[in-house]
C-alpha cells in the first residue's frame, strides 16, 4: 500500500527578517558611537536595520518530514534524505500528549525525535498513518517526563500504569472516520456557501506603519543634516531609528497575520483562499470526510509551524490526508454546518462525547435522595423539599433565595437556583424535583419569588403577535383604518452600548492623544521654544483632537433595532447596515465557542450576523421576549417548539 504523510512546510515566496529584534538595538548603540561623519553615520543606522532583510533573502528552504513504507525520514528542500530512521529498526512510537514529544523505540533503546508540530504533523494523521503503516503507536497521557530515567518508580514499587485517555479520544475519532467514510451524505443545500474571517483596520495598521517608519527616517536626516551631532542628537536618532524598525515590524505583523481567509463551499470543490500563504482546491468526489478541530498550522508573520489552531483536515476515501485547509478566525460551528449541509462528513473532536442528562446532580443534597417520594414544595416562607407525607424536611428561606431560571437542557425542563450572592446553589431537572414547569412557575410568581422563564414568555410573545398579524391580514382594509385608531403596535427597540462604555473611549482615546502630545513636546523642544512651550499648544491640540475624533465615530455608531418584524443594524444617522427578519431569526444570543461574542443565528443554527459592538444583554434579552424574538442558540434541525410542559 503506497501511504505516506507529509508534515506541514512553511512558504518561502517572501523574504523574513532575520533577528531584527537585537539589530534594532544594535542600531541604538551605533547611533551612540563617535562617528564624525553625519552620512556615515545616518548610513550605518540604516544598515543596521536593512542587515535583517538581507539575511532572510539567504535563509535556506526550510526541509519537511515524511511518514511512509520506508520509516520516518526528513527530507532537505531539494528532495534528499538527511535523516531517516527506517521501518524495519523501529519497533513502537510513542507520543506524549502534553508536548507532542515523539519518541522512537528501537532495538536498542530509545530516541527522541521531536514534537509533532515542529515535525509539521497532527497527532490524529500521524497515529491513524502509523497504524495503517503496521507501526505500533500509543499517545500516553502527560509530558516527556514520564520517559525520563529519575522518574521512574524503583524496582521494589509497582509499575506505574500510564494514562491513555487520550489515545482512547483518537481511537474514537478514527472509528468515526471508518464508519462515516463509505456512508453517502446527500447535500441539502445546492448554493455556494463563502464564508470568511473578520479583518477589521489591517490597512490603516499598515498605513500607520509604514508613516511611522517613513516619519523615523525623515528625522534621522534631518538629524544628520543638522551638522555637528552632540549627545542629544545621537540619542534621539537612535530613538528614531528603533521607532522605525518597530513600526515597520508591527505593519508587516499585522499585515500576514490578520491577512483575509476565504472559504468558498460548493457540493462539487471545496475552494480556500489565503491571502498571504496558498490557495487550495479539493474536489468533493474525492473526499470521504473532512475532520474540524485544532491541528498544526503556519503561522503566516513568522513562518513557523504552531499549533491549537483551527484546521480542517480533507480525508480521502482511503482514509490518506487530501489536504490540511487553515481555518483560523472562522467560526466552527458555522463552518461545520456548512460543510455538512452541503454534503460533506464532517467528524469533530467532541462529536462522540456526549453530555450526561445528569448535569448538575452531584451538587444535590443528600436528602433529596434518602427522602422516599420526596418533592418541591412552594409556600409562603420559600422553597422546600417535602416527603411523601407532605412535610417539609428541607427549605430555603425566601430571604436567602437570589434568583430562579427555568430553562431547556436536551428537551426537558431544569430548575437553576442562586442564592443572595448570587452563586448557583441547585442545578437540577424538574423531573427529579418532581414537580412540572407551570406549577412552579406559577407558583413562584403567586408567592412573589424572583423567578424567570424566559422561554415561555418568548413563546407566549410570539403567539401572541403571530395572532395579532393573521387578525389584522384577515381584516379588510376598511376595518383596518378603524382599527388603527383603537389598536398600537409594539413600538420598536434601539440599543447602544452603554454609557460607561461610550466614556470609557471618550477618556482613552483622549489620554492616548495626550501622551502623544507630551512625547512630541519631548522630542521637538529644541525646535519649538523649550518643553512647557511646545507643551503649552500641543497638549489642548492633542485633547481637542481626541474627543474630536471620538465624536466623529460616536455620531454615527451602530446600534441595534429589535421589533416584532425581526432584528437590524442602524446608525444613529438612520441608515440600515444589516437586517434580519423574523422569519429567518432562530436565535439571539452569546456565543461563546471561541470569544464570548453576541451573535444571531438562523433557524438551522448558522450564524447570521455578529455583533462588533457589546449592548447591554439585559436590555437586550427583555427586549427579544417583549417582541417575541427567541432568546439563545436554537436546535438544529428542528422546528420551534414552545418550552416543555407548557
Amino acid at each position: 500500500m503506497d501511504l505516506e504523510l507529509i508534515g506541514l512546510r512553511a512558504p518561502v515566496r517572501r523574504p523574513r527578517p532575520v533577528a531584527p529584534g537585537p539589530f534594532a538595538l544594535l542600531s541604538l548603540l551605533v547611533a551612540l558611537l563617535p562617528i564624525p561623519n553625519p552620512a556615515a553615520w545616518m548610513g550605518a543606522i540604516v544598515a543596521c536595520n536593512v542587515m535583517p532583510w538581507l539575511l532572510g533573502l539567504r535563509a535556506r528552504r526550510p526541509g519537511v518530514w515524511r511518514l511512509s513504507a520506508a520509516g520516518l525520514e526528513r527530507l532537505a528542500a531539494d528532495g534528499s534524505v538527511v535523516e531517516t530512521y527506517e521501518r524495519d529498526r523501529i519497533e513502537e512510537f510513542s507520543v506524549t500528549a502534553d508536548d507532542e514529544v515523539l519518541t522512537i523505540f528501537h532495538r536498542f533503546g530509545s530516541t527522541t525525535a521531536g514534537t509533532l508540530t515542529e515535525m509539521g504533523f497532527d497527532p490524529l494523521t500521524f497515529y491513524m498513518t502509523a497504524r495503517r503503516l503496521g507501526i505500533t503507536t500509543h499517545v500516553i497521557d502527560g509530558d516527556r517526563s514520564v520517559f525520563d530515567e529519575g522518574d521512574l518508580p524503583s524496582e521494589e514499587d509497582a509499575p506505574r500504569a500510564l494514562g491513555r485517555r487520550a489515545e482512547q479520544r483518537l481511537r474514537d475519532q478514527e472509528a468515526t472516520l471508518l464508519a462515516v467514510a463509505h456512508e453517502p451524505h446527500p447535500a441539502l443545500q445546492s448554493t455556494p456557501a463563502t464564508l470568511g474571517n473578520t479583518v477589521t483596520g489591517r490597512r490603516r495598521a499598515v498605513a500607520l506603519g509604514i508613516l511611522l517608519a517613513l516619519l523615523a527616517l525623515t528625522m534621522l536626516a534631518r538629524i544628520a543634516l543638522g551638522g555637528a551631532l552632540g549627545l542629544g542628537d545621537r540619542v534621539m536618532g537612535g530613538l528614531w531609528a528603533v521607532v522605525g524598525a518597530v513600526a515597520v515590524l508591527g505593519a508587516r505583523r499585522r499585515r500576514l497575520g490578520s491577512a483575509p481567509l476565504t472559504w468558498s463551499i460548493t457540493p462539487t470543490e471545496l475552494r480556500v483562499r489565503h491571502a498571504t500563504v496558498a490557495e487550495w482546491r479539493v474536489r468533493a468526489d474525492h473526499v470521504a470526510a473532512v475532520v474540524v478541530g485544532p491541528g498544526t498550522a503556519v503561522d503566516p508573520a513568522s513562518g513557523t509551524l504552531t499549533g491549537r489552531h483551527t484546521v480542517v483536515t480533507v480525508f480521502g476515501h482511503r482514509l490518506q490526508v487530501l489536504a490540511r485547509l487553515p481555518a483560523q478566525g472562522l467560526d466552527a460551528f458555522q463552518l461545520t454546518h456548512a460543510l455538512s449541509e452541503r454534503g460533506y462528513q464532517v467528524v469533530t473532536p467532541d462529536q462522540g462525547v456526549r453530555r450526561p442528562s445528569q448535569y448538575g446532580l452531584a451538587g444535590l443534597p443528600d436528602i433529596f435522595a434518602r427522602v422516599p417520594g420526596g418533592r418541591l414544595v412552594v409556600d409562603e416562607d420559600g422553597i422546600g423539599w417535602a416527603d411523601g407525607a407532605g412535610d417539609v424536611i428541607l427549605r430555603m428561606p425566601r430571604d436567602r433565595i437570589g434568583g430562579m431560571e427555568l430553562l431547556t437542557v436536551d428537551g426537558h425542563a431544569w430548575l437553576r437556583m442562586y442564592d443572595d450572592d448570587g452563586d448557583e446553589f441547585l442545578a437540577a431537572p424538574l423531573s427529579m424535583l418532581r414537580i412540572s414547569r407551570t406549577d412552579l412557575r406559577e407558583s413562584a410568581r403567586r408567592m412573589r419569588l424572583p423567578i424567570t422563564d424566559a422561554e415561555y414568555d418568548a413563546y407566549v410573545n410570539a403567539a401572541f403577535h403571530g395572532s395579532m398579524t393573521r387578525i389584522e391580514t384577515a381584516l379588510e382594509p376598511s376595518s383596518m383604518i378603524d382599527a388603527e385608531e383603537d389598536t398600537e403596535t409594539l413600538p420598536a427597540v434601539q440599543l447602544d452600548v452603554p454609557r460607561r462604555t461610550r466614556v470609557l473611549a471618550y477618556a482613552v482615546t483622549a489620554t492616548l492623544c495626550e501622551l502623544v502630545a507630551v512625547l512630541g513636546s519631548i522630542w521637538l523642544r529644541g525646535d519649538l521654544g523649550g518643553f512647557w512651550t511646545a507643551l503649552s499648544w500641543s497638549a489642548p491640540t492633542g485633547l481637542v483632537l481626541g474627543l474630536a475624533g471620538t465624536w466623529l465615530y460616536d455620531r454615527n455608531r451602530p446600534q441595534l433595532r429589535v421589533s416584532a418584524s425581526g432584528i437590524s443594524s442602524v446608525t444613529r444617522l438612520g441608515r440600515t447596515e444589516w437586517s434580519v427578519t423574523r422569519q429567518a431569526l432562530g436565535g439571539v444570543g452569546i456565543d461563546e465557542s471561541e470569544a464570548p461574542r453576541l451573535v444571531v443565528w438562523s433557524p438551522v443554527g448558522r450564524v447570521l450576523r455578529r455583533v462588533s459592538f457589546p449592548p447591554d444583554l439585559g436590555e437586550l434579552r427583555r427586549a427579544c421576549e417583549r417582541h417575541g424574538l427567541p432568546w439563545g442558540p436554537p436546535d438544529a434541525g428542528h422546528a420551534a417548539a414552545p418550552p416543555p410542559e407548557l
